[in-house]
């Protein structure tokens, strides 16, 4: 049977700035823990605290630039660009520049805070 998302939910985010978090599919929005799609918005200067996540995370950037830093280093995401962070790996998101960044992530299994293991 089709199943149709009339709106996304809005999540709560983490990090120094409120950034925008509509998920699409996932376990809030429709109960699936198999995967989560969700559109973001994140303000020039947001950071989020670095993750282990226990799920991998396929990001596209639509506009802006996302900072992604890891153990071996930190590149830059511009439009038209995708970046996968492997579950298991330390990770942590940034939009370092004034206008901020829009992306779609893509989570599998489904985003869920009890997985992604942040810093404190």
């Amino acid at each position: 049977m089709v199943t149709k998302i009339e709106s996304p939910t809005l999540i709560e985010s983490a990090g120094n700035k409120p950034k925008v978090i509509e998920e699409f599919i996932g376990q809030v929005t429709c109960g699936t823990s198999r995967v989560s799609i969700a559109k973001m918005r994140s303000p020039g200067g947001w950071q989020e605290p670095g993750q282990t996540p226990e799920f991998d995370e396929y990001t596209i950037v639509i506009a802006g630039v996302l900072q992604v830093e890891t153990r071996d280093g930190t590149v830059e995401i511009k439009p038209g660009q995708a970046v996968i962070a492997p579950r298991g790996e330390w990770v942590r998101y940034a939009s370092p520049n004034e206008d901020g960044a829009e992306y779609v992530a893509v989570c599998l299994p489904a985003f869920h805070p009890e997985i992604v293991h942040r810093d404190e």
